[in-house]
């Protein structure tokens, strides 16, 4: 996976007409950079430099003592240093004399802004008086590229944890019942991940997320003490960690009421319009159009349906982490700056994830898995097409 990676960017750099990717990390365990996970699958200690051209080999210039891991764990051509780091990266940089250097920040994209400020000034105080202090520039569009393109081994894997998410699914809707509260359902899903020794897909105080009824905590809020009750809506946002990949899926089902042998007329709608706003969405979404398109198409069918438009973008990138990757599927608002308008590419795998409101009985989602084919796209979860039943 990582030479594949490695040999995927120096590709993309040419297609970039950038000469140099150039990481920069140091005490990696404590601050990480994303990069790491892609190019090296290790940390370092020492202030080390990974340099992939787009003509010649990989390189890494690190302290002594980390050449043996780094070694171990990706295919660099190696170059050690005890004092410090400069002479070996200037020596590199005079041979190479990129014209255009590639370094990881970015403004709209946390997965390419891996170079703290304090590794910043230090690499500029390095390369002063040199040419090369005034050719450095962001690498998000390379990053956007090589996170975003999924290989085939990519692929795979993260169909893997989406198949073991909907199977975990497809148990709680057997468990269920009402009077269990929202940490029994927690509880069940964390006994199902323990008995498959895998990881949730993100923080475990709120993966699973489980929210029922009105006025629940809402997204990115642990599951409480509420308990699940007949007339309301239960929806569970979780995901699995599998090989280093991961899914993120959202399920939403209704709790009978005595007598009652289906949903009411609200809850079905409310259902039937988060459905068909995603299926309107992934109908355009194809390579080569810009995030807010898509997400306007299904924030515009919530709306004139005459719920509110949520609170969010409809959708983000999934891979080695739930949200992974620059191009979004969202709004153009400030928050996410030039990430609406970074256009989709094919192997990009993004989730479909609106949400709205049934007043009195809670918040009906469903998120969906597409990745991006030549011509649109496809689902590589098993979509919800019905509102799941708890009786």
């Amino acid at each position: 996976m990582i030479q594949e990676k490695i040999e995927q960017a120096a590709a993309i750099l040419a297609e970039l007409d950038i000469d140099l990717w150039l990481t920069f990390v140091r005490e990696s365990a404590t601050t990480r950079d994303p990069a790491l996970d892609m190019i090296l699958g290790a940390n370092c200690t020492w202030t080390s430099a990974f340099l992939i051209s787009r003509n010649g080999p990989a390189t890494a210039i690190v302290g002594s003592l980390d050449a043996r891991n780094v070694r171990d764990h990706a295919e660099y051509r190696i170059v050690t240093y005890t004092d410090s780091i400069r002479e070996p990266l200037l020596a590199y940089l005079e041979q190479l004399d990129p014209a255009r250097i590639a370094v990881n920040y970015s403004l709209s994209d946390a997965t390419s802004d891996g170079l703290t400020h304090g590794l910043y000034i230090m690499l500029r105080e390095y390369l002063a008086g040199s040419p090369w202090i005034d050719r450095l520039e962001s690498a998000e569009t390379l990053m956007a590229a090589l996170r975003g393109r999924k290989s085939p081994e990519e692929r795979r894997r993260i169909q893997k944890a989406i198949d073991i998410t909907l199977d975990i699914y497809d148990g709680v809707g057997e468990y269920a019942r009402p009077g269990m509260s929202e940490k029994d359902i927690q509880s069940y899903i964390r006994g199902r991940l323990g008995e498959l020794a895998l990881e949730p897909a993100w923080d475990r105080d709120h993966c699973p997320a489980v929210f029922t009824g009105p006025d629940s905590a809402g997204a990115h809020a642990g599951p409480t003490d509420r308990t699940i009750e007949p007339g309301h809506l239960m929806n569970i946002d979780f995901g699995v960690r599998c090989d280093g990949y991961v899914s993120d899926l959202q399920r939403t089902w209704y709790v009978l009421e005595p007598g009652q042998t289906a949903p009411p007329e609200d809850a079905v709608r409310g259902f039937e319009t988060i459905r068909e706003a995603i299926r309107a969405a992934a109908a355009a979404l194809k390579p080569g159009v810009e995030g807010w398109t898509i997400d306007e198409i299904a924030r515009r069918f919530i709306v004139e349906a005459g719920y509110e438009e949520f609170p969010h973008g409809l959708g983000h990138q999934v891979g080695r982490a739930a949200h992974d990757g620059s191009a979004l599927l969202c709004p153009r608002w400030d928050r996410y700056k030039r990430s609406p308008y970074l256009r989709t590419e094919q192997g990009q795998i993004y989730t479909l994830e609106p949400r709205l409101t049934v007043k009195g009985r809670g918040i009906a989602t469903v998120e969906e898995i597409v990745a991006i084919t030549e011509t649109g796209c496809e689902f590589l979860s098993r979509p919800q097409n019905e509102l799941f039943i708890i009786t």
